[in-house]
């Protein structure tokens, strides 16, 4: 306490006096509802003072007051416009195109006794009587009409100007067809295919003699792409069929004429390997004469030259008769217009994505169109031509391949520039539709009755199947493979494609294959790591091929092997029962004489009496005296006893036999 008192005086504490009541004026609460009825917060009701008038009505507000009180309702001035409906529509939607409210649409329909949502979905007929009934005019459109416009539209003749033409390369397998574009372009693409014969469409533009480009199309021989060589004679201007000098008029010569006759375009016939000291050209031009082809020399009107692809021989002589037959055709298009064209061929690149070979037919197709082929759209990245060089145009009868499909459309797919995405993504969901309907009424069209589908299931019983993934580097090869394996097929046995597709064997083909126990096909296509290892640990064999007669081969043996082989039957003997013994522990047992042939052990019997059959089976014992045998020869006396068989009786006939499995093939 002292020291407190001896402490400075700045030190101690100053001692709180009471200080004077602070003054506050009271908060005014508003009214319950005051802050309502001011009304809006406006500039004008900021400034305003207090005392001011309160604010007036507006004349139409005051009006509408009125005719409230008054019970009458002012009818909105109705416009007619002109509703497109297509084949189904939503109300919501259908209520947007005649500007009108949901509900009214939906009490119209209640009056008419429908329940429906806004959401619910309404046909055409339905949808034409409501915007009739509410005044408005209807125009009915077809879900197809989405593609109106896309192919076909006319041009102006001032607007055209001449093209190159499309020459397609046809003929039998090894008549020389590669090897001879190759020495037109100087190239070497011949090299590059397996076992020496083309599997894919390529498209290649060189320059003729006489000064014009010449766009050239070479197709594969082999049987399989038949629909291939369909596409090439499809999209061409002149074909010209190469057959061999040593080899004649083959089958697939053939079917390329009749390609070209169903395509309806003008023919040229190079005989090739005239260097080859068996060539006989003539042997060649009366051989076509078979087929309704006459040749000029014959005095037909069908141009022909004798060619060697080895030698370079004529060969400016065939540009130069492809080049005049252009100009008799008179080839013309407008490039001043948006592109169409046809899609030759199409692939998976692991690095690009999608790369479809494309033929401009009309038009130019330049580097940042949005285009559309088949059921893909997508935005032109980049245009290479046949050399593999960037170009930003491509103009009529160009080949380029195009980069920036959204998949790999199908080869003869038909390719059109449009204006917008949206009308792309239009178009190509309808397609998308369409091609999941049809397999959909594919599906289920053979089981559409009970009846159908236990006759069905009757008629694949017996059926074998060998299941298959493929996976091939172009559409085309895929789409050859698929027939091919098709054709194989037998009422017995058949092989059975779960998936084709374009692109490497990834880790999803693997597990499908698992799942079916398949055989994954891998054709010009690798696996991916992942899918090598699933199919290491999964035990799924991959099969790679790169030449398509030996993958038809393989498989072709792999279901002639699930075939069921025929049992043929020789006849080795008969013998006579004369006495039939029992013996204790072994049953009854025939003593037999061996009338004709002989008698084998363990081999099939039939026992016959009175000329009927009365058991088969197999013989068990055969025995001379007490001596166990294995053959019996005619003459000769011996005791038989069949397997799980014990009524014999003397004066039966024993025919011995042997059945022989002979294995089927296709």
């Amino acid at each position: 306490v002292l020291r407190r008192a001896e402490a400075p005086a700045a030190l101690t504490p100053r001692l709180r006096t009471p200080l004077a009541p602070k003054l506050v004026a009271p908060a005014v609460k508003p009214a319950k509802g005051a802050e309502k009825q001011r009304g809006r917060l406006t500039v004008t009701s900021a400034t305003a003072s207090d005392d001011g008038d309160e604010r007036t009505r507006s004349v139409a507000a005051f009006r509408r007051r009125t005719q409230r009180m008054k019970g009458v309702v002012e009818q909105k001035e109705r416009l007619s416009r002109e509703v497109v409906l297509p084949e189904t529509i939503t109300i919501q939607e259908l209520a947007n195109r005649m500007s009108e409210r949901g509900v009214d649409v939906i009490k119209l329909l209640m009056r008419q006794g429908q329940m429906h949502k806004i959401t619910d979905v309404i046909d055409a007929d339905t949808a034409e009587l409501i915007a009739t009934e509410m005044g408005h005019t209807v125009k009915r459109v077809a879900e197809s009409d989405v593609e109106e416009g896309l192919f076909d539209a006319p041009d102006a003749d001032d607007a055209l100007q001449t093209r190159p033409p499309v020459v397609t390369i046809m003929g039998h397998v090894d008549h020389g067809k590669t090897s001879l574009l190759d020495a037109i372009r100087r190239a070497n693409v011949v090299s590059g295919e397996a076992g020496g014969i083309t599997q894919h469409i390529g498209a290649y533009q060189v320059t003729s003699p006489l000064g014009g480009l010449v766009t050239f199309i070479d197709t594969p021989g082999h049987a399989a792409f038949t629909a291939m060589r369909a596409r090439g004679a499809k999209v061409t201007d002149i074909v010209v069929l190469v057959v061999a000098a040593d080899d004649g008029v083959m089958p697939q010569t053939v079917e390329a004429i009749s390609h070209a006759k169903a395509a309806g375009v003008p023919m040229i016939v190079a005989i090739n390997k005239i260097d080859k000291p068996d060539a006989k050209p003539e042997r060649v031009r009366t051989e076509l004469l078979q087929y309704e082809v006459q040749v000029e020399s014959l005095g037909g009107d069908t141009l022909e030259v004798e060619v060697s692809a080895k030698q370079k021989l004529n060969l400016d002589k065939l540009l130069e008769m492809i080049t005049l037959q252009a100009e008799v055709l008179d080839l013309k298009a407008n490039p001043e217009r948006p592109a169409e064209g046809t899609v030759i061929e199409a692939r998976l690149d692991r690095g690009r994505g999608p790369v479809a070979t494309v033929l401009v037919q009309r038009g130019t197709l330049a580097v940042g169109n949005i285009i559309v082929a088949g059921s893909q759209w997508g935005r032109v990245r980049a245009l290479i031509d046949d050399q593999g060089a960037n170009c930003v145009h491509a103009g009529p009868s160009f080949p380029a391949e195009v980069l920036g499909f959204s998949g790999a459309p199908e080869a003869g797919d038909r390719v059109a520039v449009v204006e917008s995405e949206a009308r792309a993504r239009e178009i190509t969901e309808y397609r998308d539709r369409q091609k999941r309907e049809q397999a959909a009424v594919r599906g289920t069209g053979a089981r559409s009755s009970l009846v159908d589908m236990m006759s069905q299931l009757k008629a694949t019983a017996g059926l074998k199947e060998v299941p298959l993934v493929i996976k091939g580097d172009v559409q085309g090869s895929v789409e050859a493979i698929c027939a091919a394996l098709e054709n194989l097929g037998t009422e017995e046995v058949a092989a059975r494609v779960l998936h084709a597709g374009v692109g490497g064997i990834t880790e999803s083909d693997i597990t499908l294959a698992e799942a079916s126990n398949a055989v994954v096909i891998g054709f010009n296509v690798r696996a991916h790591k992942e899918a090598r290892e699933a199919s290491e640990r999964l035990g799924i064999e991959i099969r790679y091929y790169n030449i398509i007669y030996n993958l038809v081969d393989d498989i072709k043996a792999a279901m002639s092997g699930l075939l069921a082989p025929t049992l043929r039957e020789t006849m080795l003997g008969n013998a006579e029962i004369l006495e039939v013994f029992n013996i204790s522990k072994v049953g009854k047992v025939a003593g037999c004489r061996v009338t004709d042939g002989t008698m084998e052990r363990g081999q099939h019997v039939r026992l016959i009496r009175d000329n009927v059959v009365v058991h088969e089976g197999k013989l068990s014992t055969l025995k001379r005296f007490k001596d166990e045998v294995s053959v019996v020869q005619p003459g000769q006396e011996c005791g038989m006893a069949f397997e799980n068989y014990q009524d014999m009786r003397a004066g039966d006939v024993i025919e011995c036999y042997r059945v022989e499995e002979i294995k089927r093939s296709l």
